[in-house]
């Protein structure tokens, strides 16, 4: 990338997060990641480069050995002319969705991320101008914790993200209630996994986009987002899983290229493709509660699919899915029991100030940072040390837990064998694909108090409308027994 000759007519916006924005070439394979800051908060050049130092460090050296090198894309750190910067931020601010506009591009700076477009970019060397379709998928947390730790029961039963959905919706984050739920994503289930990955088709909200060719074709911004529109879909798709056009249109022909897709996203996550990797971690299944959640419309409807729909199969532990749980269950103790642990580390802080650099909390991600991720014990001795390990933990679970897994299809040749590359089939083509990871920014230290409190309000929420919903379908029952009158006559 020649940073002498940069123009902003080259570059289209391509999506932004709370924190970052990006913006992707129109003809290279490469996206400029920026921080974004409210309009009242600045930060100094250093501060920038620093912090996206060490969104690269810590991508290389926890998370690549956590999930593997082949899904892992750290990117560099470049500095860019401010002005390109400047003129690049006013071509893009009509295209951004209005609820993430609360935060300015850090255009004073210059330094942005450089990264492979994964939505245009495979892994491996795939032949020029063959069509590229890409999945994103943010999955979210699967599992439900089993700490004792945990005060709230609903906790045990219910998953994070279930419950969360009662509190977007009724503030008006989004339209309605998802049925997707993670635990039948994580299951290893295929049906189980079916039914989520279409529940995810269904009401994509954040947690889903597709791109054919590096362009947004389906995908969710906000509330004010049309519904989605399952026959557009399928118009995309047709071509690449049946290439022959043999297939009519209309709402069969949809739900048939539907079905291709959700069969082949499932093949692909089940998959394992970073040979010779072996995780650090064996947290194992004795380290969550209940494989089932019981808010899932899917468990909900168990009498009608039958006890054996429900069962774990579970995931290979090649698979990228069994790695990014593993990582997700460093949250060993859950907010409730990590918040009193923090705030020991906290209270250190305050007495010692100087020494916030020395326990690395903002850096340097290091291997002697990953080093100290490994010791699972949960025997609290008192000490700042085994404090410190379980707030280290508790943001890189947190980070697992909020990343997206992106899928690359493009359709192979005849001839080209899996050990090329790897290969899947649909019914009626082939494609060779690959698996990355995106959003991988540790998440920070000072954010835990946030967790803390947003954890009691999605759990006391979720239980207050429980209740209200037990009380309004048992109203009736009671009233009816109050209104029957029992009259014996003498016969």
């Amino acid at each position: 990338m020649d940073k002498g000759k940069m123009d902003e007519n080259e570059w289209g916006y391509h999506g932004e997060g709370n924190k970052s924005l990006v913006v992707a070439h129109t003809q290279r394979c490469v996206v400029l990641r920026f921080l974004k800051f409210p309009p009242n908060r600045k930060k100094t050049s250093e501060e920038i480069f620093q912090h996206l130092q060490n969104i690269v460090d810590f991508g290389k050296n926890v998370m690549k050995e956590f999930l593997g090198e082949n899904y892992v894309h750290c990117g560099e750190v470049v500095q860019l002319p401010l002005d390109f910067v400047k003129q690049l931020c006013l071509k893009i601010q009509s295209e951004r969705p209005e609820s993430r506009c609360d935060k300015d591009l850090d255009t004073l700076s210059g330094y942005a991320l450089c990264l492979p477009n994964l939505a245009r970019l495979q892994t491996y060397h795939f032949a020029d101008h063959r069509p590229i379709l890409c999945v994103e998928i943010k999955p979210k947390c699967g599992f439900i914790p089993l700490s004792s730790n945990v005060t709230h029961e609903m906790k045990h039963k219910v998953c994070r993200y279930c419950m969360h959905q009662h509190l977007k919706v009724a503030t008006g984050k989004w339209k309605q209630i998802s049925k997707y739920c993670p635990l039948d994503l994580y299951s290893g289930n295929k049906q189980r996994m079916y039914f989520a990955l279409k529940s995810l088709l269904q009401e994509a909200q954040n947690n889903l986009k597709i791109f054919k060719n590096g362009e947004l074709i389906y995908g969710c911004k906000d509330a004010r987002s049309p519904t989605a529109d399952w026959s557009e879909l399928a118009y995309h798709l047709k071509p690449f899983f049946f290439p022959s056009n043999g297939l009519a249109s209309g709402p069969h022909c949809t739900r048939v290229v539907i079905r291709e897709l959700v069969r082949v996203i499932t093949r692909v996550l089940l998959s394992g493709s970073d040979k010779g990797w072996a995780s650090a971690l064996r947290l194992g299944p004795g380290s969550q509660g209940p494989c089932v959640c019981e808010a899932s419309p899917f468990s909900r409807s168990l009498p009608h699919q039958g006890k054996s729909s429900l069962e774990r199969s579970g995931l290979p532990k090649g698979c990228l899915l069994y790695k990014t749980l593993q990582v997700q269950m460093l949250d060993m103790l859950d907010i409730e029991g990590l918040y009193p642990l923090y705030r020991r580390v906290e209270r250190y802080l305050e007495e010692f100030p100087e020494q916030r650099k020395t326990l690395q909390i903002d850096g340097p991600y290091d291997e002697a940072f990953y080093q100290k991720l490994l010791d699972l014990s949960t025997e609290d001795d008192g000490t700042l040390a085994f404090a410190l390990t379980k707030v280290q933990q508790y943001r890189v679970a947190m980070t697992a837990k909020d990343c997206s897994i992106m899928i690359s299809l493009s359709p192979c040749l005849q001839d080209e064998s899996s050990d090329q590359r790897p290969i899947v089939p649909s019914s009626r083509s082939r494609f060779a694909f690959s698996v990355s990871v995106l959003d991988l920014d540790l998440k920070p230290y000072e954010s835990i108090p946030h967790q803390y409190i947003l954890d009691g309000k999605i759990v006391n929420y979720y239980s207050k409308t429980v209740r209200a919903k037990d009380t309004t379908m048992m109203s009736p029952r009671f009233k009816e027994s109050e209104d029957c009158t029992l009259v014996l006559h003498k016969v």
